[in-house]
């Protein structure tokens, strides 16, 4: 990229006929920079996932580590001020009482800006508020409900497989992620790799794995139909093994085991998703089985566990299907991984909540010609309507054009003087 301050010190260098001349080529590089902007703000794409603007970020003043995550992530993904949370208590257990948190949970609700979808929590412990995880006790309030404490079924979210992009408007709930990790190093990590993720369309693998592990092995009955509905949409494999190793892949890899074993030798592709489902795989700093953060501290850019006994319900884990179906929308991590669990009370939600490596990337390849990158799930149709005025009427301003599962390249024309604006939609 051009530095403008480099073009300065050489027209303070050359003779008038040469300053003349990178006078005008500056002017140009000016020109040409506005009117990029103003063309993107002129073109006009759906809303598929989260923007900082929809999170508030959660910060625990009196935990050095939750102070440094949160400047970071403020910082990293220009999260506004006004939705920066800043509490104070303590930390030193992994379990909140019941009393604990409502107070905990009244400064938050009076906190929150009322335009906010979802939170981000800048800690790692505590994790759990008596028999629910802390996730789902900030998003539903603290509510036996969402977790029977006797192998039993759970409330169901109404966010489960929801169209909705709004959920806070809709549901009145707040899907909440993790930052979690034992050091700022990993969390930096993850939030680093969660930022590459984004419009990066990986051309990863998806594992699901089939173990020996019974009791963990009940997603497996829903591999076949999944690789059916998401034929042409990722790449991805069903293996009759209790892991895999020496993959540097991997995009998703759903397993069933205590302990997955080789996490070391995968290589993670950013925005990844990964879990096992087992029962105390939320249990983030304390569990007898393998913690989530493992997966985390591999590469991967969210994982899900659940922090008291699921008793072997598939419904209290994320569904493969349904977690790549909405991330392949465009969704954010946080929004694919909560729509993916039917009854997420007793599951903790880690991970960098704003990764969106399917949102749709709209670039400018020539004056006048745009690029837009989609990828989807389904097949459908792209319109492209113009209008002179911002708020319409639109009309169509060309043929439409048909998009594929996977991902597609369009090409089209606009040009910022003339055509007004243009607003991208597609189904």
């Amino acid at each position: 990229m051009i530095d403008v301050r480099d073009i300065f010190m050489l027209l303070t260098r050359k003779s008038v006929k040469q300053t003349k001349r990178l006078s005008i080529f500056l002017a140009l590089i000016l020109f040409s920079a506005a009117f990029s902007v103003e063309a993107q703000t002129r073109i006009s794409l759906p809303h598929t996932g989260f923007m900082p603007e929809d999170i508030a970020v959660i910060v625990n003043e009196d935990d050095p580590l939750s102070r440094q995550i949160g400047n970071y992530y403020q910082q990293a993904r220009h999260i506004p001020e006004i939705n920066m949370i800043r509490l104070r208590f303590s930390s030193e257990r992994s379990v909140m009482t019941r009393k604990e948190f409502q107070q905990l949970k009244k400064n938050i609700d009076r906190l929150t800006p009322d335009h906010v979808q979802a939170y981000a929590v800048a800690w790692t412990s505590p994790y759990r508020v008596g028999c629910m995880s802390l996730t789902s006790a900030l998003a539903f309030g603290f509510d036996e409900k969402y977790c029977a404490t006797k192998c039993a079924p759970t409330a169901p979210s109404p966010y489960f497989n929801a169209p909705s992009q709004y959920p806070a408007t809709d549901y009145k709930l707040r899907p909440t992620m993790m930052l979690a990790g034992t050091s700022f190093e990993q969390v930096k990590a993850l939030i680093d790799r969660g930022i590459a993720s984004d419009h990066s369309f990986p051309k990863g693998q998806a594992y699901l794995l089939s173990t020996s592990d019974k009791a963990r092995n009940n997603r497996a009955t829903s591999y076949a139909q999944t690789a059916k509905d998401l034929a042409g949409v990722f790449s991805l494999q069903i293996l009759e093994t209790n892991f895999i190793s020496d993959r540097q892949d991997v995009l998703f890899y759903f397993t069933g085991l205590t302990e997955v074993p080789m996490l070391e030798t995968l290589g993670f592709l950013p925005g990844a998703l990964a879990d096992h489902l087992t029962s105390a795989g939320g249990r983030l700093t304390d569990s007898l089985q393998m913690s989530s953060l493992r997966w985390l501290e591999a590469g991967a850019t969210a994982s899900y566990g659940t922090v008291t006994e699921p008793c072997s319900f598939p419904q209290k884990f994320p569904s493969p299907a349904v977690a790549m179906f909405h991330y392949a929308l465009g969704a954010s991590a946080i929004e694919a991984y909560w729509k993916s669990v039917a009854w997420p009370g007793q599951g903790v939600f880690i991970g960098e909540p704003l990764a969106k490596p399917f949102a749709p990337l709209l670039r400018k390849i020539n004056p006048g010609r745009y690029e837009l990158t989609v990828f989807s799930p389904r097949e459908g149709r792209l319109r492209i309507e113009k209008s002179l005025s911002a708020a319409g009427p639109f009309k169509l301003h060309s043929r439409p054009q048909s998009i594929r599962r996977g991902k597609n390249l369009i090409h089209f024309r606009f040009n910022e003087k003339t055509d007004g604006y243009l607003k991208l939609q597609w189904n």
